[in-house]
């Protein structure tokens, strides 16, 4: 072993540079404050690894990135924790960043002759923000989406060259494929390369200068870096990483989000480093945000970038270091101010639960047998009535309807006009509505015309007959218990798909019968106004119930509820939504299968142990 050793130092002389890496001298000793430097090397060197082993499975393009990253996620053997480590450890950086500026500034470590490692350091700074930004696109969803169009819409506000400028980030008028085509080849490619550059004259720099010693000095004879140094940065590195790996462990991995789409509204915020941005750009409204977002953050980082200069003069230092400590509390502050504003918003937490919503959906569609189609996952979210039917609803039919009292989103509606839809085609539903204590409440009839006495002083017809069973003999309950049976099969609900199957033919011919023949002291029956079963009714202006809440009898009469099948000139508000273009036929599909919750559900199958 020896003798190869040999021959490879005679080829390379690697013990003369090994030797000049490792005997520097640290003046003092070792000390924990100088470790900060080392593990940002570190975190640096984690995100180059598992960088290159993500791109190995990542596919940049509009309609495969978000694939990608999934696959990633679930299917790549150990991917949840790869990714995780590299997006945690990003964040991380951003704290070693500042924690490496501080000791440096409060060390003095930037002065003369130390005033060009301080700027590569600086740049290092602008690199790794820039690192952190193009990254945040690459997943393709929509926190990435939304967060990236905000933060590339400052380029646009600076004068002249912005609107061109901006062009050239985006890859054109809109974001799409060449956005993140460009950012993957920042991000992977002229970034990367760009810090390999700066580290390396950084590392020069600095060993051409020297450790700056904290005074007093903690060990006058001085110290070497192996093993003193050594030792407390690799301590400090596992801290680093053991941290990160509790990180990815707390949350489950990084997050993804649903995949981007420009149609879907987001409730775009930028991850916690940029968020003091976010909310100083607030105070800058209209024209005056190119203060906000251009000149004062170019003043700043100017600033920065001239403390060596500013420390030459006698007061130059305790300048530097009010200054920087005011840089940080004003940072930390925006971001508290920024949270606490969010944390207080209900509009915000609206709409971060409708984001979590459409998140946890797109992965169960993703899991389910069919899995993601060629056209790419974003689909599987705009053709699924699971999540577009309640958006739906609430923009054009919860102006009178409700959905379990609320408006399909969650959000609550006042006074409803017309019956409230959750379970409509069940034996719960119709039940409620033959229940005199509540065919009169805003779950049913309240607020509509059918509840409205006429000169007579009587209400519509099948208000009447619903108080008429207030007084039922439990032989009359029964016998109306069978016609709700019969009734509701009509719907052919999966949910209740069990229960229908157990009605057999003589339960059906009786039902039929009692619908028809009416239920013993009740002086109506149900077959005096409504047809049914292929019957017709002579009452006009009701609907027919053959079908009833079945997904093409809800189909027809939303299109058409003034059809004579349904109400007939008796229809009471209820727009045609077809022939007035107020839906498409799909979105009354989505609406429809989304009200008889017949959509798909799957579940990983539980792995036996």
């Amino acid at each position: 072993m020896k003798f190869l050793f040999d021959w490879l130092d005679h080829r390379t002389g690697y013990r003369r540079l090994l030797a000049e890496a490792l005997n520097e001298p640290v003046p003092g000793g070792a000390r924990w404050r100088y470790v900060w430097g080392s593990t940002l090397t570190f975190a640096i060197f984690v995100q180059f690894v598992t960088g290159i082993v993500l791109w190995s499975a990542y596919s940049p393009s509009s309609q495969t990135a978000w694939e990608s990253v999934y696959y990633i996620e679930e299917e790549m053997t150990g991917g949840t924790w790869l990714r995780g480590i590299h997006h945690y450890m990003a964040q991380v950086m951003t704290v070693l960043l500042v924690l490496h500026l501080m000791q440096v500034v409060i060390d003095g470590a930037y002065k003369a002759p130390r005033e060009l490692n301080f700027l590569f350091g600086m740049g290092l700074l602008g690199l790794i923000m820039a690192l952190s930004l193009t990254g945040y696109l690459l997943p393709w969803d929509q926190k990435g989406y939304w967060a990236t169009k905000v933060a590339t819409n400052l380029i646009g506000v600076i004068p002249v060259v912005g609107e061109s400028l901006q062009r050239i980030v985006v890859g054109g008028a809109d974001y799409g494929h060449h956005t993140l085509t460009r950012f993957f080849a920042l991000h992977a490619g002229v970034l990367p390369a760009l810090t390999v550059l700066l580290i390396v004259g950084h590392v020069y720099l600095f060993r051409r200068h020297g450790l700056t010693a904290k005074q007093p000095l903690k060990k006058p004879e001085g110290g070497r870096f192996w093993p003193d140094q050594i030792w407390c940065d690799a301590v400090a590195c596992l801290a680093v990483l053991a941290s990160v790996l509790v990180l990815v462990a707390w949350h489950g991995g990084a997050p993804l989000t649903a995949p981007a789409d420009a149609a879907e509204r987001y409730p775009a915020r930028p991850d916690w480093y940029f968020m003091f941005l976010f909310e100083f750009l607030k105070w800058f409204p209209g024209e005056t945000l190119i203060w906000g977002g251009v000149i004062i953050p170019s003043l700043v980082f100017l600033g920065l970038c001239a403390m060596p200069a500013i420390a030459s003069r006698p007061w130059g230092h305790r300048a530097n270091l009010f200054f920087l400590a005011t840089l940080l509390v004003g940072f930390a502050g925006l971001t508290v101010l920024a949270y606490w504003k969010d944390a207080r918003d209900p509009e915000f937490q609206f709409a971060v639960e409708q984001a979590n919503r459409a998140s946890e959906r797109v992965r169960e569609l993703a899991h389910a047998p069919a899995g993601i189609a060629p056209v790419g996952a974003a689909e599987l979210l705009r053709d699924d009535p699971y999540m577009q039917g309640p958006r739906l609803f609430a923009s054009k039919c919860a102006s009178c309807h409700t959905y379990d009292g609320h408006d399909g989103l969650g959000r609550p509606q006042k006074e409803p006009s017309a019956p409230d839809l959750k379970g409509i085609g069940t034996r719960e539903w119709l039940a409620g509505l033959l229940d005199p204590a509540q065919i009169e409440t805003p779950k049913y009839f309240f607020g509509t015309k059918f509840v409205e006495p006429n000169e007579q002083g009587k209400k519509s017809r099948m208000v009447e007959f619903v108080h008429d069973l207030s007084n039922l003999s439990p032989e009359g309950r029964e016998q109306l218990d069978k016609i709700i049976a019969v009734v509701s099969a009509e719907a052919h609900l999966t949910s209740q798909a069990r229960i229908d199957a157990l009605l057999d033919e003589d339960d059906r011919a009786e039902g039929i019968d009692l619908f028809f023949s009416g239920i013993d002291g009740v002086s109506q029956a149900c077959g005096d106004c409504h047809g049914f079963d292929g019957e017709e009714s002579q009452a006009a202006r009701t609907p027919d119930l053959t079908g009833w809440s079945s997904r093409q009898w809800l189909i027809d009469f939303t299109k058409n509820p003034e059809h004579e099948r349904f109400y007939g000139s008796g229809n009471d508000r209820m727009p045609a939504f077809e022939e007035e273009s107020l839906f498409t036929d799909r979105e009354i599909e989505l609406v429809v299968d989304w009200l008889r919750e017949e959509w798909v559900r799957y579940e990983p199958p539980v792995e036996e142990k």
